[in-house]
């Protein structure tokens, strides 16, 4: 059986992305591995043990194309609007809040927010399948 560890992003500045996903999602750095081209950062929370790896290719100073094939990266959360009101007034800009409803059952209720780089992050309810 697999166990899923880590995702990885292409990130252009480490500190700014770092600095986000502190102050979005309270991951901290859990690793540094620095090498001649490439940096990449391990960043997790005691939450759980899946980390988002930043790869930080050394000298680019063009964004990534994130191209059609990127979708987003999902965290849930138990107070959606207390953390949804803690996004705005961290000034992390994140959308309206959405109770996502097809045929009048809810599935799932959350908001999506824009890390430096582009790369979307939904953030959940923690209920139902996403408990």
């Amino acid at each position: 059986m697999a166990k899923a560890i880590h995702s990885m992003i292409r990130v252009r500045d480490e500190a700014r992305s770092v600095a986000f996903y502190r102050k979005a999602f309270g991951l901290e750095v859990a690793d540094r591995l620095d090498f001649d081209d490439f940096t990449l950062v391990y960043l997790s929370n005691a939450e759980s043990g899946f980390e988002l790896e930043l790869t930080v290719n050394k000298g680019r100073d063009t964004a990534y194309d994130l191209g059609d094939g990127y979708g987003h990266f999902a965290v849930s959360v138990a107070d959606l609007e207390a953390e949804h009101a803690r996004f705005e007034r961290e000034g992390l800009s994140p959308r309206k809040l959405v109770a996502f409803a097809p045929g009048g059952a809810l599935v799932a209720r959350f908001f999506f927010v824009t890390d430096p780089d582009g790369y979307e992050i939904e953030v959940l309810e923690r209920s139902g399948r996403f408990a």
